[in-house]
């Protein structure tokens, strides 16, 4: 992305320019790939349902205007269903909104997309199911990317805002993600930055557990930054990749982010998704790229895992390819609780 151009995210636009953008969507076939995930089926459901509703109180506001006294029942008989009909259309239009995106929306993606084609990028609104072999791609449902702005030419590189479904009995989570991916040119063996700055209460934010036997303790005060995992026996190939003016470029520019190399590529993971109108955020990401980017494939490009027999090919072994993964905190608490409770119910049976 060699053009740093922001005036697409700062020009004035004006509300014309936005109906006519989005007339061309539609008419182009582009809203395809812009529409946000609600079905037309649903939209459909929800309106019919609101309209049997409507239907169902007319009528028994219409009895109760019966039983009230003349003026006050007519009054109620006109005005409820009034009422009624307003909220259903209020709703209507929300929903509708939601289905098509509003006029922000609409200026958001205007803009995004002129960025990107001054940059020879393409841009999606809404990019279902990205096959990237990253940690948060492949889970839950509803998986996909949006407002993601990608290289069509050169070094393959994607910024994007992610988001996937997790449900749990009767509910559901959405969880959102800011993401930079970048193609390497070699295969690495798998190996997770994970940011001290961004954890949670009870440990780290990452939607995946590693174990404690594949975390690698690193030299100076790197570790009060990020702890790094890798598979055991990749310790040495780790430190091949992180040499000091690598990890002082993670200090410097990623420290709020966690980074994860896997297969060839390289992703930085934001715990909220990127505000992707402010050049501010295009700056910190284009100098990432720049700075802990460039340096990795450089410090990458002549890699090799001398467990492979022919050291020429570009392949890790099958025991690198993956770190092992730990238990959450929420199930080794459960899995401590339901171990002393069995051994607690032992031993007074030994006692009795």
């Amino acid at each position: 992305m060699p053009d740093r151009d922001y005036s697409a995210l700062t020009r004035a636009v004006a509300a014309g320019e936005v109906k006519a953008f989005r007339r061309w969507a539609r008419t182009s076939g582009w809203i395809t790939t812009a529409r946000p995930p609600v079905s037309a089926l649903q939209m459909i459901v929800l309106v019919l349902i609101g309209a049997f509703f409507l239907v169902i109180m007319s009528t028994v506001v219409s009895f109760m205007g019966l039983l009230l006294p003349h003026d006050l029942g007519t009054v109620v008989a006109i005005l409820t269903p009034v009422a009624l009909l307003a909220l259903v259309t209020a709703a209507a239009v929300t929903g509708w909104r939601a289905w098509t995106g509003s006029a922000a929306t609409w200026e958001k993606r205007l803009r995004l997309r002129e960025l990107a084609a001054a940059r020879d990028c393409s841009y999606g609104g809404h990019v279902p199911a990205p096959p990237y072999p990253g940690m948060i791609f492949d889970i839950g449902t509803d998986r996909r990317s949006y407002d993601s702005v990608r290289a069509l030419s050169g070094r393959a590189l994607d910024v994007a805002n992610y988001r996937y479904t997790v449900r749990r009995d009767r509910s559901s989570t959405v969880h959102r993600w800011g993401y930079l991916a970048l193609k390497l040119d070699r295969r690495l063996p798998h190996m997770v930055l994970d940011a001290t700055s961004n954890n949670l209460l009870f440990g780290s934010n990452l939607p995946r557990r590693f174990g404690k036997g594949s975390v690698l303790s690193l030299e100076g005060d790197f570790d009060r930054y990020f702890t790094l995992y890798c598979p055991p026996e990749y310790g040495r190939d780790a430190l091949y990749v992180f040499t000091p003016d690598l990890m002082a470029l993670l200090i410097d520019e990623s420290s709020a982010f966690d980074v994860e190399i896997v297969d060839d590529w390289m992703f930085v993971y934001s715990t909220e998704p990127f505000d992707l109108l402010q050049p501010a955020v295009w700056q910190r990401l284009e100098r990432i790229v720049d700075t802990v980017g460039s340096k990795t494939l450089s410090q990458t490009e002549r890699y090799a895992d001398e467990r492979v027999p022919d050291p020429r090919l570009n392949v890790v072994a099958p025991q690198g390819r993956r770190i092992h993964r730990g238990l959450a905190p929420g199930a080794l608490v459960m899995s401590l609780i339901v171990i002393g409770g069995v051994t607690a119910f032992h031993a007074l049976r030994l006692w009795g």
